[in-house]
């Protein structure tokens, strides 16, 4: 897009805020994973910011299952910011599934790995993913790391939807 998809502004917020506030009805703590020197709008979340740009979803992942992990959560939400139109209803179906899985994913004809919860005991697993040059979710999650995955059949839904163009904005 040319741009931080996370300040893009939609109904007088940035994606960024929305996200935030969908997923701090449901979750606390909530950490938003920053690049290096990005600029973000005041957040009711904490800021962690990667030391590297470019490395992909996984490495933040990590970092944001490691935190989790240090705030005593045995499980978290995981999603992206630009998913503008993201629930705490979402989270809430996520949740109410019974699991025994390390990963549990809404899945609508696709796998949305960036809006499922994760077990925060995956941080390591993400971390040596990392280490051996991975940068995508589906290398956590794809059974190959031994990562036990649990698929919720949704039908297609708003709050799934991500914006990667101008022109995907509603």
């Amino acid at each position: 897009m040319g741009r931080d998809k996370a300040t893009l502004v939609l109904d007088g917020r940035t994606f960024v805020e929305r996200v935030v506030a969908a997923v701090s009805q449901r979750c606390t703590p909530v950490f938003v994973i920053a690049a290096p020197g990005q600029a973000l709008p005041e957040l009711s979340a904490e800021i962690l910011r990667d030391e590297v740009r470019g490395v992909g979803p996984l490495l933040a992942t990590a970092r944001g299952l490691r935190a989790a992990a240090d705030a005593g959560a045995e499980r978290a939400f995981v999603c992206a910011v630009d998913m503008p139109h993201l629930s705490a209803e979402l989270i809430d179906i996520l949740v109410a599934e019974p699991s025994v899985a390390d990963v549990v994913l809404p899945w609508d004809g696709r796998d949305h790995y960036l809006a499922g919860l994760y077990r925060t005991r995956l941080a390591d697993t993400a971390a040596q993913l990392v280490a051996a040059g991975e940068r995508s979710m589906r290398a956590l999650v794809d059974g190959t790391a031994g990562v036990d995955t649990q698929r919720v059949v949704l039908d297609e839904q708003r709050a799934l939807a991500n914006v990667n163009t101008a022109a995907d904005l509603p």
